[in-house]
């Protein structure tokens, strides 16, 4: 089974949950920027929640399958359609043989996924189907989809032939996962993070500011980092700094002193000012932001953080009960 590519949108990049433990070869974790709609969409067709599905960023996609195709979309409302007749996201759906799967301008959030059961079959690269468009590696060919491309499905798994037969037999489910405790869609977000490495360095009216003021995400923004617009923030002194490792969520300060959130694309190592660390439970709605939306920042603590991961953790296993019970496998 396939599906070709009539338009490849703003950019869509096959992602997964990560190419972790390869930082220290200078190779990028990458996958998906929001981790916790991808997990969910696998968890709907049957798929391991960690397989390779399609992230679309905005816009544009259009898709055509070869065959009946059992499917799952979550993240942003990107205004779906098959066959021009809109579908929900966050439930599992066929797409019939020649039917057209269409991504319009997202409503809310900024990237949608989509799962496809047996996954997407490519090359595993350092142990991830992720594409690091940078170094040319994982996905389709090391790079985004482009018109014209064709990619090919993995075999069928007994959990995604429980759930086809379903679908086939009783239609699209009329529940839904709820999203809202998972992932904030909304164009203003309060963010939580904790003191960087260098928090302590900044001057105490910056500290206020950081979480006073609301900073724009700017157009600037991608896959490698948000760029913010707003309140510069100031250091006491001057720092003279070796380069060292960063994360996803690692806010840093430029010589301009506009913060820039590190994302899923981020280099592995950085030497500017870290003044903070964003949550790892608020990631994915930080990687749903819009250009131009408007984020404020709330400082907690290290405790407060492991446990906000934890809820999210055994939210996201509640959900999996949930989904199993439901499609039966």
């Amino acid at each position: 089974m396939s599906v070709n590519v009539l338009n490849a949108g703003l950019l869509t990049t096959i992602q997964d949950i990560g190419r972790t433990g390869s930082q220290k070869f200078g190779v990028l974790v990458s996958g998906a920027m929001d981790s916790y709609s991808m997990r969910i969409a696998n968890l709907l067709v049957g798929n391991d929640e960690r397989e390779g599905v399609l992230e679309i960023t905005l816009f544009g996609t259009k898709l055509q399958f070869e065959e009946d195709t059992l499917i799952a979309i979550t993240g942003g409302d990107l205004q779906t359609t098959v066959d021009g007749i809109p579908v929900a996201n966050w439930r599992p759906l066929i797409v019939r043989k020649g039917s057209i799967l269409k991504f319009g301008f997202a409503i809310e959030g900024c990237r949608a996924y989509l799962a496809i059961a047996g996954g997407i079959d490519i090359p595993v690269v350092m142990e991830s189907k992720s594409t690091y468009m940078v170094a040319g590696i994982g996905g389709f060919k090391g790079r985004a989809l482009q018109q014209n491309d064709q990619l090919s499905f993995g075999p069928l798994t007994e959990s995604n032939d429980k759930v086809f037969t379903l679908i086939e037999r009783e239609g699209t489910p009329d529940w839904a996962v709820p999203h809202h405790p998972l992932v904030n869609l909304a164009s203003t977000q309060t963010i939580r993070f904790i003191e960087g490495t260098e928090y302590k360095h900044f001057d105490d009216a910056s500290k206020q500011r950081l979480v006073r003021e609301p900073y724009v995400v700017t157009p600037q923004s991608n896959r490698m980092g948000l760029r913010l617009e707003g309140q510069a923030l100031s250091l006491t002194e001057k720092l003279e700094m070796l380069s060292e490792g960063v994360t996803f969520g690692t806010i840093q300060l430029p010589p301009n002193g506009k913060p820039i959130i590190l994302m899923a694309d981020r280099q592995t190592a950085g030497g500017y000012p870290k003044i903070g660390q964003v949550i790892t439970a608020d990631l994915g709605s930080l990687s749903q932001v819009k250009p131009n939306a408007t984020l404020y920042f709330k400082l907690i603590t290290h405790a407060e953080a492991e446990r906000e991961l934890i809820a999210k953790e055994e939210l996201i296993n509640q959900f999996k009960i949930g989904i199993q019970h439901n499609l039966r496998y």
